[in-house]
């Protein structure tokens, strides 16, 4: 039967099965037998001689064979300034870092561990009438989106952005923490919705991603919050037992100034009837980490955002941590040079006060993004406050 096909693979003189280098980077196409292998380029050629004939020269003085030079980072660095030698400068390397392995970590410094606490996206699912862009003190769809808008300020690579829901998927987050960011680790969580299983992602679909990432990267490269509510009381109880021990949440997450359907305020951590349950119900699940929305109001009682009612619970319950999200912060404005940082400053005062609690924690999610790049005065004013109440030293 004849060939219909005219540029079918086939095996053809000179083409080398199973070909292998010892350069890092390819000079010459590969082929994977869909298609004919295209020949080597005489720019081609040339990149691989000067890195055979660098890495010849450097391998002796370094102590090494050219095969096992090639393999380290300095084998890279050779290829790359080959490339640039024969293509232009494409490749921000410089010669140094070809025979010297610690040149690049002391032009950019070792890799930080960057663990993003508070990851949020917006579940395909939540609020599909948009019924809370009319109830007072709810997270609407459009106010999510608009704090997306905001960001760009803070970050121009947003301008490219879609303008839709869509910027706000799990799948645009995961891109742009795991592929266009240095973040190592992260911890998806959520805003509040109507009820908690209604929540802006709830909790089965937070620990349905933490799970679904970590399978792929083989890794435990992603936590996920369970939620706490403790308005709702047994409700409250029984979605914590669900959680513990179905979806395996690693902390909780609450929202004392949020109000659940039916509500009209907030609640305190501190509220011995409302909040202690939900707590003795952490303490005995063995999820004992209570991490809170403080500061940036939200709700519609912005007072039940202040984080003064962690001083006492974090007294009561000296076995579980609390984490201050937004470290407190009410606002700054971006002309202000006052050491005074609004309801930071305070708690701080009243933390260093209490030596006897050391289960507090202040998270600086949102506040160190936006007080640094609008008023790095107050920045550094907040950021001493902190350190100074985290050593737990009395006021003088």
């Amino acid at each position: 039967m004849p060939d219909l096909n005219p540029h079918a693979f086939r095996i053809c003189p000179g083409m080398r099965r199973g070909y292998r280098s010892e350069i890092p980077l390819p000079t010459r196409l590969v082929s994977n037998e869909e298609f004919p292998a295209l020949p080597q380029t005489p720019a081609q050629r040339a990149v691989e001689d000067r890195i055979l004939a660098e890495a010849g020269r450097l391998a002796p003085q370094l102590g090494l064979s050219r095969r096992d030079f090639l393999r380290r980072s300095g084998g890279i660095a050779t290829s790359l300034l080959a490339m640039n030698a024969v293509f232009g400068r494409f490749f921000d390397v410089l010669p140094v870092e070809a025979a010297d392995a610690s040149a690049f970590r002391e032009r950019t410094g070792d890799p930080f561990f960057i663990f993003d606490v508070q990851l949020h996206y917006v579940g395909a699912g939540y609020d599909p009438g948009n019924a809370e862009a009319s109830r007072k003190g709810a997270v609407s769809k459009g106010a999510l989106l608009g704090l997306r808008r905001q960001s760009r300020r803070l970050n121009p690579r947003l301008a490219s952005d879609s303008g839709t829901l869509a910027d706000l998927s799990w799948e645009n987050m995961v891109k742009e923490v795991f592929l266009d960011s240095e973040t190592t680790m992260g911890l998806i969580s959520t805003p509040p919705g109507p009820y908690p299983e209604e929540a802006v992602v709830p909790p089965k679909e937070m620990t349905h991603i933490r799970d679904e990432i970590n399978r792929v990267t083989q890794s435990r490269r992603m936590l996920a919050h369970g939620l706490i509510t403790p308005q709702l009381g047994q409700v409250d109880l029984d979605f914590m037992d669900r959680q513990a021990a179905t979806l395996k949440v690693d902390a909780w997450k609450g929202y004392t100034g949020a109000a659940p359907k039916g509500f009209d305020r907030g609640w305190f951590v501190d509220d011995e009837k409302i909040a202690y349950p939900m707590l003795e119900r952490a303490r005995k699940l063995g999820v004992k980490r209570i991490c809170l929305h403080k500061g940036l109001p939200l709700g519609p009682v912005a007072d039940y955002n202040h984080p003064r009612d962690l001083i006492k619970a974090a007294k009561d319950f000296p076995d579980l941590d609390f984490v201050a999200y937004h470290a407190g912060l009410l606002s700054v404005s971006a002309t202000s040079q006052s050491a005074e940082v609004p309801w930071t400053s305070d708690f701080c005062r009243m933390k260093q006060k209490e030596l006897s609690i050391k289960n507090i924690y202040m998270e600086l999610g949102s506040t160190f993004g936006q007080l640094a790049t609008t008023n790095p005065t107050a920045c550094a004013h907040l950021l001493g406050q902190v350190m100074t109440a985290a050593s737990r030293s009395p006021t003088r």
